[in-house]
């Protein structure tokens, strides 16, 4: 036996072979069924529009002409329909020109939704699509919005929906410019899409004020699923040791990440940066810091300027440490930044030996305008601190962070040395020693130098052979070291006392001699470690821990 539902309309039939109470098209707020989308001869337009009430209005754009309620009886014949047709004449039809109403019993339950009914619209014909096109962009136009782009997507059917998204996208603070940057926005229905998609933002730490922000930076989110899109990359980035607290700052540096594939760029850079020795759990703060790292490819970015590091004599493991403090070099351009920069260090007179040991020491160096800087604090230093180029140049091998301080704090130690009765020239002999001298706090050196005259009664000949002597801190290195050795009764270079090791200092000082000193390790990146006594240490030794202090050594930043 078989139910069926009937409607007719300008004299076409439409059958419905399921209980309505079945059919899938149509749920009110109690969850009874309604109707069900037809296709009749004629296209006939159907506005759909949900009331408080419960009640389903049925409009339409052509007259009807009929409609049986309801018609259910057993059929047992081959052709059911024209079995049925011959009862719709004697069946009961409402008038040609009346408009239809249905309703079902008052439901007491609210909707389900209190937001936008942007799905509910029009199933229309063609005809009445194209009518409705016209009035949204000209709805468009009147707002300011180009809908040249609009052609291809499918549009709501009522004005009402597209002022709903207009609305609604403006109110999360996205101007008329900002939806005509990226007018394909207005294709996302707000309660599937709009809504949410930003709840989810929300929901992984970016803020509601900056949610517009947000879509300004990266609008196609609006197309993506939350459960296949957006879930399964933040898990990525939860995976890689990434804090929590993290994601919100992550996504707002680099939004783009939300569109990225796993088995994609994001899962290949990380596994080759491990694989040349960064270490697993540094990879989180890497990305914090360096989020774009996620998107570079491996063959065309990272491999490429890796290789070329290398070539200058940078030692993987070194340079491992090297990207996870410092991972925006990876974002240096090679062909137009790291190479003219390094080519400009040589022209400038680092030797080629020394660039390594520049580079890991100041890797911004690498993305910096080079030229223009080196060639202002040479020209500063030739006239000012009376070192020439060739000294320059040895300055920015043992700091190559000078490169990039301001001229105003380089003077004030040079010109406290010089206040002191300090010779000009034998100052820029010790900021050649020693460059570190120009980056030292007057007041600090002011100390240190009282502390030598007074209390340990020395020349200030001295400092000019060992200007190290006020890179160490008075109270917790010298004043200590120096009572130790007085009370000894013992008469000791600056050097002697002060540039060594706790447990070096201990030896010294139970020694029943004071030993000459030898000239301290001399260390060439990307060779071998050179000792006095003519042995050899390799970087690549057997024993992780040399390694690490070996990396420890050779790498400050």
């Amino acid at each position: 036996m078989i139910n069926l539902r009937f409607f007719v309309f300008d004299g076409s039939i439409a059958v419905c072979k399921t209980p309505i109470s079945q059919s899938p098209w149509w749920r009110s707020s109690s969850g009874n069924h309604f109707f069900s989308k037809f296709r009749c001869v004629d296209e006939m337009s159907l506005i759909f529009r949900k009331k408080s009430s419960s009640s389903l209005q049925l409009y339409r754009s052509l007259y009807v002409t009929s409609l049986i309620t309801h018609v259910s009886e057993p059929i047992h014949s081959s052709k059911p329909l024209e079995n049925l047709c011959h009862k719709l004449s004697s069946s009961r039809v409402l008038s040609r020109s009346s408009r239809l109403c249905f309703s079902t019993q008052t439901s007491n339950k609210f909707p389900e939704y209190e937001m936008p009914t942007v799905t509910w619209g029009v199933v229309q014909g063609r005809k009445e699509k194209l009518v409705s096109r016209v009035i949204i962009c000209d709805y468009l136009k009147g707002l300011g919005i180009i809908p040249d782009e609009l052609e291809d997507l499918e549009l709501p059917s009522t004005i009402e929906v597209m002022k709903e998204r207009v609305e609604f996208l403006q109110k999360i603070g996205l101007t008329i410019d900002d939806i005509n940057d990226y007018p394909l926005m207005l294709g996302c229905s707000v309660r599937k899409n709009i809504i949410p998609v930003l709840g989810y933002l929300e929901k992984v730490g970016i803020s509601r004020p900056k949610l517009g922000e947000f879509i300004k930076s990266y609008p196609q989110v609006l197309h993506a699923s939350v459960v296949v899109e957006l879930v399964p990359v933040i898990k990525f980035l939860r995976g890689i040791d990434i804090e929590r607290q993290d994601i919100g700052y992550v996504l707002m540096k680099y939004p783009e990440i939300l569109g990225f594939k796993l088995e994609g760029t994001m899962s290949t850079s990380v596994g080759y940066l491990v694989s040349i020795g960064v270490n697993p759990r540094d990879i989180g703060p890497m990305v914090t810091q360096f989020p774009y790292l996620l998107g570079m490819r491996v063959g065309t970015r990272i491999k490429p300027t890796v290789d070329y590091l290398v070539s200058l004599g940078i030692p993987k493991k070194i340079l491992a440490r090297m990207l996870e403090k410092r991972p925006n070099v990876l974002g240096y351009d090679l062909e137009e930044t790291i190479k003219p920069n390094v080519d400009c260090l040589a022209s400038f007179g680092i030797r080629r030996e020394m660039l390594a040991s520049v580079i890991a020491q100041y890797p911004q160096i690498l993305g910096i305008p080079l030229k223009a800087k080196l060639s202002s604090q040479q020209y500063f230093f030739n006239l000012k601190l009376k070192i020439d180029p060739e000294g320059f140049a040895r300055v920015i091998e043992k700091m190559p962070q000078i490169v990039s301080l301001n001229q105003t704090v380089i003077l004030r130690p040079i010109e406290f040395l010089r206040a002191r009765g300090i010779f000009a020239e034998d100052v820029a002999r010790m900021v050649i020693k020693c460059p570190q001298l120009v980056a030292l706090q007057v007041e600090s050196m002011k100390n240190s130098f009282h502390f030598l005259k007074c209390e340990m009664k020395r020349a200030f000949e001295e400092v000019i052979e060992f200007p190290e002597y006020f890179t160490y801190s008075l109270d917790s290195r010298i004043k200590p070291r120096y009572q130790r050795f007085a009370n000894k009764g013992i008469r000791c270079s600056l050097a002697w006392f002060l540039n060594c090791s706790n447990q070096r200092f201990e030896e010294r000082l139970q020694a029943d001699y004071i030993e000459v000193e030898s000239e301290g390790p001399s260390f060439f990146m990307g060779g071998k470690l050179d000792l006095p006594g003519g042995e050899l240490v390799s970087d690549e030794d057997e024993d992780e821990s040399d390694g690490e202090v070996l990396c420890r050594r050779t790498v400050s930043l």
